[in-house]
């Protein structure tokens, strides 16, 4: 596995521009199989995830043509074969091939998806969707045969709002005949950027981005041009690396309203940032107060931030408690940061965490136990003092695009090991 190598302490300043966002993009490759022509695809960040959907779509004899951040799928002559499970289980997202694949051929067999190991993630949401939708799913050891002789639009009720259900039932109802409503349906930023490329191919569907989505099933979808959003948790992450180390530090091409929960806890422990249309600029003012954080789903606190928030929260006088409300495991990088020097203990329940500060971290080597996780050891590292060696930065090299390249341009000492 490879590794980094990180010499803290050093002062950023300069600009880091915010590539395309991981949970959108991850979603968007799978639906271009609704597509009956070309579509393209831009501002595709350079990330594992994006590589592991190519070889599905490889796997399903589409065409596929990447240069730099765009990315140009065929999926005239696709094969529905069966995903493998070695396929399945390189990332959580190879999901979104069942909605995909049963809206476009009303059969689907693949196995459980992967992903981070940050607590149990059922798919039960997604299969009752696509039940109510008529599919019938039958599950062994595993493997998923989910097939209809025909979907049919219906009203479904999501009993939490989850993102990837949510997209899942768009993607295996816009096909369907008639009217499918989604309610209590998650409302992030991700979510409407692949329901805007669906309405790009000809899709029928409103009311993204809010707790009721109304989709009319068509039965063509034509080829498109579609650019993804910026990625509203690489912005965040970088955001809190500013807190810690900018000096005019520019976070660039990302979209501030999609952040509104961190910048208002940013500011509420007395984190300097000037806030323009699609960017925010940095200082590093030294002192900062103890804030309480509670993940919730959007527009609250993201989960995906809670970790790499909890490095900062270190270096906070007083005390934070930080609340996980979404995943019952996404505290496994806090024994890591202890080995640096934090001070943080988890309670029993495994739902909140108790951070002490002002600590003064120091290098160590240290190991990545997920993408977020491996994140908030990263920020440790560029604060800490001395040299830190994360192992397994695999994880990060998911989520992150350049994520070494970037930090580097602004004053940052990282090798790759």
């Amino acid at each position: 596995m490879p590794k980094i190598k990180i010499e803290g302490g050093h002062q950023l300043t300069g600009t880091i521009t915010v590539s395309g966002a991981k949970n959108s993009v991850v979603a968007l490759i799978p639906a271009a199989i609704l597509c009956d022509e070309i579509v393209t695809i831009s501002n595709v960040p350079n990330i594992t995830d994006v590589d592991d959907l190519e070889k599905i779509l490889l796997h399903l004899n589409a065409k596929i043509d990447r240069d730099k951040e765009e990315l140009v799928i065929d999926s005239s002559k696709i094969e529905n074969k069966e995903i493998t499970q070695e396929l399945s289980k390189k990332l959580r997202a190879s999901y979104y091939f069942m909605g995909a694949l049963l809206g476009r051929f009303k059969h689907v067999e693949m196995y459980f998806p992967g992903g981070c190991a940050i607590g149990a993630r059922p798919i039960n949401l997604h299969l009752k969707g696509f039940e109510a939708l008529g599919a019938k799913v039958i599950e062994e050891d595993n493997h998923f045969i989910i097939k209809a002789d025909k979907l049919k639009g219906n009203n479904i009720y999501l009993d939490f709002p989850s993102v990837g259900a949510t997209i899942n039932i768009m993607l295996a109802a816009v096909k369907a005949k008639g009217k499918t409503v989604i309610d209590n349906a998650a409302q992030e930023p991700e979510i409407v950027n692949v329901a805007t490329y669906l309405n790009n191919m000809g899709a029928k569907i409103k009311g993204a981005g809010t707790s009721t989505i109304t989709i009319i099933g068509v039965r063509h979808l034509h080829k498109c041009y579609h650019e993804v959003i910026p990625d509203r948790i690489e912005a965040g992450t970088y955001l809190i690396i500013a807190a810690l180390l900018g000096k005019n530090l520019k976070i660039d091409n990302m979209i501030p309203s999609h952040l509104e929960a961190l910048i208002a806890k940013l500011t509420e422990s007395g984190v300097d940032m000037e806030i323009g249309l699609d960017n925010i600029i940095v200082n590093k003012v030294g002192k900062y107060k103890a804030i309480d954080i509670k993940t919730l789903v959007y527009p609250g606190f993201p989960t995906d931030l809670q970790q790499i928030i909890t490095t900062f929260l270190t270096q906070c006088k007083g005390k934070s408690i930080v609340e996980e409300t979404i995943y019952e495991n996404r505290f496994q990088n806090l024994k890591e940061l202890n080995k640096m020097g934090a001070k943080t203990k988890v309670k029993k329940d495994n739902r909140k965490a108790i951070i002490k500060g002002v600590t003064k971290l120091k290098g160590a080597n240290v190991t990545a136990t997920d993408l977020r996780g491996g994140a908030s050891l990263l920020v440790a590292a560029l604060i800490a003092n001395g040299t830190t060696t994360i192992d397994n930065i695999s994880y990060i090299l998911r989520g992150y695009d350049k994520i070494i390249e970037k930090l580097t341009e602004v004053g940052a000492k990282i090798e790759l090991i």
